[in-house]
Order: structure tokens, then C-alpha cells, then sequence
């Protein structure tokens, strides 16, 4: 009952403003025609009247056009008495829409209309760095953010804000789910500081729940959207075999790896640093097959003489031992190099 009552209130106003809106129309469009009939030879033209009736309720007064009959200064004065405070009506609300359209913004009450962009789910100190990143390395895509705060946590001009549960389909919807480019999902981090030491499955069952809102969309309306989630035992990503998703980050198992790592080999977790961030210099890109490169010896070599290094096909780090073996037409190639390099790779063979 609640819901019905202020869909009608909704609905009243947005009635009453349009009611509003036309109202000032047909009366500028009357003002102007009455002007006309009243003074033919100063305005000579219908046009030449709406333009006057705009200039003089809007106070600017340039002057170019003036009554000069008693008649036609009578109306003038009419004019201002009532088209005046019209016009401060319009101001008043056109600024009153702007504050709300704002409100709605910040409140993550607005659905986005954009595409190509990345949705972020979860705010945490891992999606605040993640934005950074892909604000500092792409100027274009604009990125969404899904959480249940009251507002938006970080107000950038490339960044919206969709406050909801996004294993709720409608949330996902509101944020153009299905024209974004890519979605990574962050485990819950209201969630993980509660009970994560307890039991992670809780964490990464949410996330399950949000992977499974996504498959029945794109199930639904045929689409194949990336998509990375974070779980915080590996041992769970078993559970979403049912669910697409297309690269799983197991943080416990990461974060232990490099720990480890660190105490055998120093300097290592620097090295993870540097080829996980766009801000230095080289970094790990992806590179389109050449038709030329029948093995992974001849795309290897050439790759080396351009100043980039063949590390990977797919999740298969083992490169060094199959060079002579033919790369299949779906590989998916990886290469360590700076930005220049990749530019020049781009330029030489476009996709």
C-alpha cells in the first residue's frame, strides 16, 4: 500500500510539472501574439514577437524592440507583472531539478544509460585501488560501483554510483549490466571482517549469489560479459561450476604464495608489484595472434626483436618448453613489455 501511495504522489508531480511547463508555453505563445496583433509595424513578424516576450521576461532587455503605443506599453507592464514571477518559477525549478537529479547521483539511485564500462561490486580498500588504476590507465571507460552505502564513497566525473544488492538482478540492471565491458566482483567486505576468520564460505557464498544473478541475465538475453571474482579460499571455486565466471582471484592463496615466496627469493613480491601495475613501466599486455607465427619459437623470436617477451598463452606459463609446437588459432598470448612497445605492436598489427 505504501509503494502504490507514493508511486501516485510520484506521479502527481511529475503530472504537475509538465501541467506547469506547458502552461508557460501557450502563455508566451499567447504573449507574443497579442504583441503582434497589438503592434504589427514594431515587430512585423510572429518570430520576431516570441523573441521579444523571451528577451523582456527574462529581464534582458536588449532594447532592439519596444512598444511605442500606450496600448502596446500597457501590455508591456501587464507582461511584467505576471511573466515575471513565471520565470522565476522556471529558474526555481530547473534548479530544484538539477539538486535532485545530483541527489539521486550521489545516492546511487540513478540507473546508468552508459555502455563499455566496468562494473565494480563491493567497496572496500581493493575496489578504491582498482578505480585508481583504471582511472590513471584508460581516460575513456567509465566505471560503476554497486554497494549498499548511503552515498557514493568517491565522486569523480568518470565514476557512478548504483546503491543496491547486487544479487538482486533489477541492481544489476540499473547498472547497465548488460552493455558494461567487464565486472569484477570484490568479496563482501562487511561480510569478510565478520565472519571471514570464521567461515570464508560466507564471503564467497555472496559472491556465488551475485555470479548466479549475472549468468540468468546473460542466459536470458544471450551475452558473454568478463567477469573476475575474488573468493577467498580456493577451495570454493568448485562451487561456481554452474556459474560463469571467467577468472577466479583466491586471495588467501595469493597473498601466501608472495609471502612465502618473499622469504626464498627477495625482491620477488616486488617484481608481482611491478607486472600487476599499470604505473610502471613494464607490464604484462595481451597481444593478437600474426599470421605469420606458425609456432611459438618464430612468434617468440619475433616478439624479442621488438622488444617484447612471449610469457603465456591462456593460464599456460609453459612456453619455453613447447617453442616448436603450432599456436592454435584461439590462442591468447601474453607478453612482458613497456607501453611504447605495446604501441608499436598495436600500430604493426592492428587488430
Amino acid at each position: 500500500m505504501g509503494i502504490t501511495i507514493k508511486k501516485l504522489l510520484y506521479y502527481l508531480v511529475k503530472s504537475r510539472n509538465k501541467i506547469f511547463l506547458l502552461f508557460v508555453t501557450l502563455y508566451i505563445l499567447a504573449a507574443a501574439y497579442i504583441a503582434l496583433w497589438i503592434e504589427p509595424q514594431t515587430f512585423k513578424s510572429y518570430l520576431t514577437a516570441v523573441y521579444w516576450v523571451f528577451t523582456t521576461l527574462a529581464t534582458v532587455g536588449f532594447g532592439d524592440y519596444a512598444p511605442v503605443t500606450d496600448l502596446g506599453k500597457a501590455f508591456t507592464i501587464l507582461l511584467y507583472i505576471t511573466g515575471i514571477a513565471l520565470v522565476s518559477s522556471i529558474i526555481g525549478k530547473i534548479i530544484e531539478s538539477v539538486y535532485l537529479i545530483e541527489k539521486l547521483k550521489v545516492g546511487g539511485n540513478m540507473k546508468y544509460t552508459g555502455k563499455n564500462h566496468i562494473i565494480l561490486i563491493g567497496w572496500s580498500d581493493k575496489s578504491k585501488l582498482a578505480i585508481q588504476e583504471i582511472l590513471n590507465s584508460d581516460t575513456t571507460t567509465d566505471i560503476v560501483i554497486i554497494d549498499n552505502l548511503e552515498k557514493a564513497p568517491i565522486i569523480e566525473e568518470r565514476l557512478f554510483y548504483v546503491r543496491g544488492d547486487a544479487t538482486d538482478q533489477e541492481t544489476l540492471l540499473r547498472a547497465n549490466f548488460p552493455r558494461a565491458k567487464g565486472v569484477i566482483i570484490f568479496a563482501d567486505q562487511t561480510t569478510q571482517d565478520s565472519y571471514a576468520t570464521k567461515d570464508p564460505l560466507l564471503v564467497d557464498g555472496k559472491t556465488l549469489l551475485i555470479a548466479t544473478a549475472m549468468t540468468s541475465i546473460e542466459e536470458k538475453m544471450d551475452l558473454s560479459i568478463h567477469v573476475t571474482a575474488e573468493v577467498i579460499n580456493q577451495k570454493h571455486i568448485d562451487l561456481f561450476k554452474h556459474v560463469k565466471v571467467d577468472e577466479f582471484i583466491p586471495t588467501q592463496e595469493m597473498i601466501s604464495h608472495a609471502a612465502v615466496s618473499s622469504l626464498f627469493f627477495h625482491g620477488v613480491t616486488r617484481m608481482y608489484s611491478e607486472l600487476m601495475s599499470r604505473q610502471c613501466r613494464e607490464g604484462m599486455y595481451e597481444v593478437p595472434k600474426q599470421a605469420e607465427w606458425r609456432t611459438y619459437r618464430e612468434a617468440f623470436l619475433d616478439l624479442l626483436n621488438k622488444g617484447a617477451t612471449l610469457v603465456a598463452d591462456h593460464g599456460d606459463l609453459h612456453i619455453n618448453q613447447k617453442l616448436d609446437e603450432q599456436i592454435p588459432d584461439n590462442a591468447q598470448l601474453f607478453v612482458i613489455c613497456d607501453k611504447e612497445t605495446l604501441s608499436r605492436l598495436s600500430s604493426s598489427h592492428p587488430k
